[in-house]
């Protein structure tokens, strides 16, 4: 899913379907590019640790700790949910993209 490129609530729930909440916290970011990814936290590592391995973050969401439904097929399935997510990206990928600092987003639109 690219933020250049038009993206759905559909494209969006295929992301956090493919995900299983129950099994690891995970982090939603968005890359130079616009891609959107979400990726598995390390059961040992720190939230603040995420974009050392990630150059070219540009933009993150608060972690989705393990357990608590923000991801998976369930997460997927409410549309509302989806659609603030996706508005949430939207307005953060504007600023994000020409900032040099990666922007944290702790709150949906």
């Amino acid at each position: 899913m690219n933020l250049n490129q038009q993206p759905t609530t559909d494209e969006l729930a295929r992301l956090f379907a493919s995900r299983k909440d129950s099994l690891d916290s995970h982090i939603l970011w968005v890359s130079a590019e616009g891609d959107v990814h979400i990726d598995c936290l390390s059961p040992c590592s720190e939230e603040s640790e995420f974009g050392k391995d990630r150059p070219n973050m540009r933009a993150r969401l608060k972690m989705y700790r393990r357990g608590h439904g923000y991801v998976g097929k369930k997460a997927a399935a409410d549309t509302h949910y989806m659609e603030r997510v996706l508005s949430t990206l939207t307005e953060t990928w504007q600023q994000a993209r020409a900032a040099r600092e990666v922007q944290v987003v702790d709150r949906y639109c």
